[in-house]
């Protein structure tokens, strides 16, 4: 067992990440995620596979510089039949700007007679011929042994000798691969540990896991506890089938748990979440909200039994500190929250709980127009609680929680009042005879007690309301032409009463600065409720961007 305290990080997100459903990477985009990887200090960054394809092609042609990255070429060993240096697509591997390369070859005997279809000794041949030629021409040589923990637990003894083939041969590292996912921690800790005992030392062992049994992250700090040094993964598990083992959460269990040393210093990985969240953006996907350390929910409390011990100290339900890896701590305002959850969300907005009156929650309640009698509401938490049931949903969009209780403290300007709206939505053929749809909305708005007027169209009702609606602000407010809307989402809270049901709408924007917030909206008509959560987005910016 390697006993030395330092863990090599390697990404494969541009290669294996690629290979996830739904991702088509460009160019353009894998030099943007390679040079996030580089600003958090990942040791190795792999490029793709050259020659395999074009956008991999240009990626290579003009590959980011890196400060603290180094990056790597994928490929395959020779191809039976032909020898190293009379290989062109082995030789293309080592022609590019990468001077250290990975090959794949296989560790199980059946994946040798089968899928290659060649002699056992021949497939440790191909290893180790490759691996030798190879460190004649580059820095590092790297093998993946593909397949062998099911290798390994058919064939102990071939399943070894691949792997010393290329130990043997001078590879810097040796890449266990868990190829189809299914083996669990116990045995990954025991077959490590016996490859170990078998010849190869830790230190010159990596570990390369795909998430099929749900054990990815398990399996890789499992082999790390068992003396592999180096530990292959995605952003965010990205890979094919179930994913990667995912390297957001294996980098601060290694640094903030385990007490390994990694190439990533403890002021980088604050930087985690914003890395997590670039890959995101690149690939125009929502952020997994319950992703553990970098999600928004990861440090999201809602119960009052937890809020009320956090608030003594954050221990007691938070297994980190969120800053160390970028995140924050969220107080989740619910119906099933108590006055502890109140007290700890109004502290985190600056504003203290004893000094929101009732006859000021009164007149709140009577602008929102909802089905029970303002005179009922005894204090803020009660008014939470009776919305909630009402279908807001303040756990989903704390931008609206922050407004009601700054309305109720009179500390909301009136930015804009929405006088009146007109909404028509008309269907016809085009000049080619197609079907479309096309909505039209004007609106009346009084702004510093100037009035206006606008017509906005769009592809359905509420985006035609929002394009007449900015064209009016934007002129008053020139900061809005940033707001982005990101997410828009409609569900029905009462199903009760068919078409007639109260209806949630969530709307989340950003700023452009790359600040986000949610707002809510309920109504039993759809477009009310979609206009209540857009005038609370709207709202809202302007609220943060003036006090700041």
């Amino acid at each position: 067992m390697d006993t030395s305290n330092r863990v090599y990080l390697y990404d494969t997100t541009l290669r294996d990440g690629a290979q996830t459903q739904g991702v088509d990477f460009s160019a353009a985009d894998k030099v943007r995620i390679a040079r996030e990887l580089d600003r958090l200090g990942i040791d190795y960054v792999e490029g793709g596979w050259p020659g395999a394809n074009p956008t991999d092609d240009a990626f290579f042609a003009a590959p980011p510089a890196f400060r603290r990255s180094r990056l790597t070429a994928f490929g395959m060993t020779r191809r039976s039949g032909r020898s190293a240096d009379n290989d062109p697509g082995f030789n293309a591997l080592l022609t590019t700007p990468a001077r250290i390369v990975t090959m794949v070859g296989k560790s199980w005997d059946f994946q040798v007679t089968v899928a290659l279809g060649i002699e056992l000794d021949e497939n440790l041949r191909m290893v180790s011929d490759s691996v030798a030629h190879a460190r004649t021409r580059m820095e590092e040589v790297m093998f993946d042994a593909e397949h062998f923990f099911d290798g390994y637990k058919a064939n102990p003894a071939y399943a070894l000798a691949a792997a010393k083939a290329a130990y043997d041969a001078g590879a810097r590292w040796v890449v266990l691969c868990d190829t189809n996912g299914g083996t669990l921690p116990h045995e990954m800790a025991r077959i490590v540990g016996e490859v170990i005992g078998g010849g190869i030392p830790g230190s010159h062992l990596g570990v390369h896991c795909h998430n099929d049994s749900d054990t990815a992250v398990a399996n890789s700090l499992a082999a790390v506890t068992a003396g592999v040094r180096q530990v292959q993964g995605t952003l965010n598990g990205l890979g094919e089938r179930c994913g990667n083992a995912n390297l957001v959460s294996i980098i601060p269990a290694l640094m903030l748990k385990m007490g390994f040393e990694t190439g990533i210093a403890f002021d980088d990985l604050r930087n985690l979440v914003s890395v997590s969240r670039a890959l995101d953006e690149v690939l125009d996907r929502h952020p997994s909200r319950g992703q553990p350390y970098v999600g928004a929910s990861a440090f999201a409390h809602k119960g009052g039994l937890h809020v009320s011990a956090v608030a003594k100290d954050p221990k007691c339900y938070e297994h980190v500190d969120p800053a160390a890896v970028g995140n924050m701590r969220h107080i989740v305002m619910s119906d099933q929250a108590g006055r502890s959850n109140l007290v700890a969300r109004m502290a985190e907005i600056g504003v203290d709980l004893d000094t929101v009156r009732r006859d000021a929650l009164v007149d709140v309640v009577e602008q929102m127009q909802v089905g029970f009698d303002p005179q009922e509401v005894k204090d803020l938490v009660d008014l939470v609680k009776r919305l909630e049931h009402e279908g807001y949903a303040y756990d989903q969009a704390a931008a609206s929680f922050e407004l009601l209780v700054r309305r109720a403290l009179g500390e909301v300007p009136d930015y804009f009042r929405l006088e009146r709206y007109r909404v028509i939505d008309e269907r016809r053929r085009n000049a080619v005879g197609e079907w479309i749809t096309l909505s039209e909305a004007t609106v009346k708005v009084e702004v510093d007690g100037a009035e206006y007027m606008e017509v906005g169209e769009g592809t359905g009702p509420v985006h035609a309301f929002d394009v007449a609606l900015r064209k009016v602000l934007t002129t008053v407010y020139p900061e809005l032409t940033a707001l982005e809307l990101k997410d828009y989402r409609v569900r029905i809270t009462e199903s009760t009463v068919g078409t007639a049901a109260k209806t949630r709408v969530t709307i989340e924007s950003e700023d452009g600065r790359g600040n986000r917030w949610t707002t809510v909206g309920v109504h039993t008509n759809v477009l009310e409720a979609s206009l209540e959560a857009l005038q609370d987005s709207i709202t809202f910016m302007l609220f943060r961007f003036r006090a700041a």
